[in-house]
């Protein structure tokens, strides 16, 4: 709750014996604000982990140049406008600069030339004294603009938080190493082709047989773990943790939203974002943008952002990834909380809250929460149907049943929260794998941290064509491909970090979702069986045999569909029953994409094929005639509606 939903309230008697805040005073007396808001100010403070400064400015009440302004008074230090900080000379305090831009200050040369100490946050300068090095820490401070800093740093260091982006992760862990190395690539992927292509020539029947043996293996496993991660997740299970206690401060919490040539969605995105009905004063929405993204730099720029919306430039680099730009924008934030949104996301208003309120009652081992992801566009024609149908199967019964079974997941690439200790202890998104999110979820099980599902929704776009939704699951796929090998590098510590059941739950994950994908034309042959037709085994297998082959294979895909059933089943999503028999021509667009992938792992393995927004009629806004975005037709989900 915020000043104007106290100020609708009433309730003025309340305000009486409130102690209000020496900056709030100050600005009282100078006329900026009244009394009134002033108390209101220190009642949402007693409630909220930040400051007076925060809360008037996300109120709109005082500008930070006013907050400025009071304090450079009420210390009687100077303030510094942009212009003087850009023209000061940097004084190099050997100091690591994420620190410098987590806490918002920098080190300058006055005009004697001895440091000074540079800050937008005064009510800080007491706590970060005894860690700073004795000449600064003693030196006077001088205030300017808290982004002005931050982009002042960022100048000055550009080159080394560029490359501690690409380099978060410890190369143990990531795929990095890779970039070089096409050539053994190149060899090895060559060397395979040959065997296999000669051997199907000398030994055909026998290379057929083996291919579908392994299909028909991880088929069964495939089957098994989505039967036990479905019986799991509809268990009821009442077992709740403790109570949280309601009267803790909410944490601040940043939330990161990468966008690349997101000219068509931007102004939509900062609609629904002031939705969000978590407390404005400890929100800190971070839109990452790439440097030689001018087009998104200059949509936003024409937008007039709130004051808990700011956007960070990363330097142009390689690889030119989303993993890369959080890596870098991680040390802007200023929450305590990471989460991450994209582009086209529409989150439950509250979804921050449950989310704030759930870490503050969680174990310290839970580091993850990850939230339900849906489609706002499963009407736009059959391919978002069948997009929706996978997705409700995945949020709402895969996940939840594989979590319930103790086993690592990976994680979706939005609606996830991070404690940002942790998140900062890993070493942040492995900046050279495409699917950044599975490669974490299993990261952060291997330190010895939890993901829990969390029951809060945010619908996305549903990829509603063919060749775009090909592109994006290869880049998925080939994200898989690369978290397997990097993960398996060491079988032996991965097992002893995972323990066994959760190693043996990632190998029936990885190995099974692949080897479905890249075989599965193998398995489809046995629909000549089931229908009568001659089959390619049938010299070297008898009918029997084949037919018993076939009927488990249809037995599964019975299975698949009552799966998918089970998960449109609920309200929301009933209106896509009908449409679950249609899924058996939605797998083979995975197929497609998974020998893409294949090929692009040889020659292009960090290659990240961009994904279009704002392709449905309900991603974004209607342009008008004056050139400005009308934003009443922006599909928002059912809890959005009363608003």
């Amino acid at each position: 709750m915020g000043i104007s939903e106290l100020r609708h309230l009433g309730a003025r008697n309340r305000l009486e014996g409130v102690q209000i805040h020496r900056i709030g005073r100050d600005l009282v007396r100078a006329g900026a604000i009244s009394a009134s808001d002033a108390a209101r100010a220190e009642m949402v403070r007693q409630y909220c982990d930040t400051s007076v400064d925060q809360i008037l400015q996300a109120e709109g009440l005082a500008s930070e140049d006013d907050l400025l302004r009071a304090h450079a008074r009420r210390l009687s230090v100077r303030r510094l406008t942009c212009d003087d900080l850009d023209a000061a000379q940097s004084y190099d305090i050997g100091i690591d600069p994420r620190f410098l831009l987590r806490h918002e200050i920098i080190a300058v040369k006055s005009a004697s030339g001895e440091p000074e100490l540079v800050t937008g946050r005064p009510e800080n300068l007491d706590a970060l004294r005894p860690i700073l090095p004795p000449g600064i820490g003693r030196s006077r401070p001088s205030l300017a603009s808290r982004r002005a800093i931050q982009d002042r740093v960022a100048h000055d260091h550009r080159d080394l938080l560029r490359d501690l982006a690409e380099t978060r992760v410890p190369e143990s862990e990531s795929c990095r190493a890779w970039g070089g190395s096409i050539v053994r690539r190149l060899r090895v992927s060559l060397a395979a082709m040959t065997v296999i292509a000669a051997l199907s020539l000398v030994f055909p029947v026998v290379v057929f047989t083996i291919f579908v043996v392994w299909a028909c293996f991880t088929l069964l496993i495939s089957a098994g773990l989505k039967t036990a991660a479905v019986l799991a997740a509809t268990t009821d299970d009442r077992a709740t943790g403790p109570k949280a206690v309601e009267l803790d401060p909410l944490p601040k919490v940043s939330i990161l939203v990468p966008l690349f040539r997101e000219t068509e969605i931007a102004h939509a995105l900062i609609a629904r974002l002031s939705r969000l009905t978590y407390p404005k004063c400890l929100l800190d929405v971070v839109l990452v943008l790439e440097e030689e993204d001018e087009l998104t730099r200059a949509t936003l720029a024409a937008i007039d952002l709130p004051p808990w919306v700011r956007p960070v430039v990363v330097p142009d680099g390689k690889p030119r990834t989303k993993p890369r730009a959080m890596n870098y924008a991680l040390d802007f934030c200023r929450g305590d909380i990471i989460g991450i949104f994209d582009a086209e996301d529409a989150p439950d208003p509250d979804q921050i809250t449950v989310v704030a309120r759930r870490f503050q009652q969680a174990p310290r081992d839970v580091a993850c929460l990850q939230g339900i992801l849906d489609y706002y566009n499963p009407t736009q024609n059959w391919l978002a149907r069948c997009f929706t149908i996978e997705y409700a199967t995945w949020f709402r019964m895969i996940l939840p049943g594989m979590t319930r079974l103790g086993l690592a997941i990976p994680l979706g690439g939005t609606t996830l929260y991070f404690r940002r200790d942790v998140l900062e202890k890993l070493g942040g998104w492995d900046a050279h794998n495409v699917t950044e999110d599975a490669d974490l979820g299993f990261r952060l099980a291997r330190h010895g941290y939890r993901t829990e599902m969390v029951s809060t929704v945010t619908e996305e776009e549903a990829n509603c064509r063919p060749w775009p939704w090909i592109k994006q699951r290869s880049r998925w796929l080939k994200g898989y491909m690369t978290t397997y090998l990097v993960h398996m590098r060491r079988p032996r510590l991965l097992f002893h970090q995972l323990g066994a059941r959760k190693f043996w739950g990632f190998q029936a994950h990885f190995v099974s979702a692949l080897s479905q994908f890249l075989l599965a034309p193998f398995l489809w042959s046995f629909w000549l069986v089931i229908l009568g037709l001659p089959h390619p085994l049938d010299s070297v297998l008898p009918r029997s045999l084949m037919v018993g082959v076939g009927s488990l294979f249809l037995m599964v895909e019975v299975l698949g569909l009552s799966v998918y059933m089970l998960a449109v089943s609920g309200r929301k999503h009933r209106h896509l029953l009908l449409w679950v028999p249609s899924m058996h021509f939605y797998a083979p667009l995975g197929a497609i994409a998974a020998y893409k992938a294949l090929y692009e792992l040889v020659f292009n393995p960090f290659f990240w094929d961009k994904t279009a927004h704002g392709l449905s009629v309900a991603a974004g806004g209607r342009r008008m005639s004056d050139g400005g975005f009308d934003l009443s037709g922006i599909k928002l989900e059912p809890g959005h509606e009363g608003l």
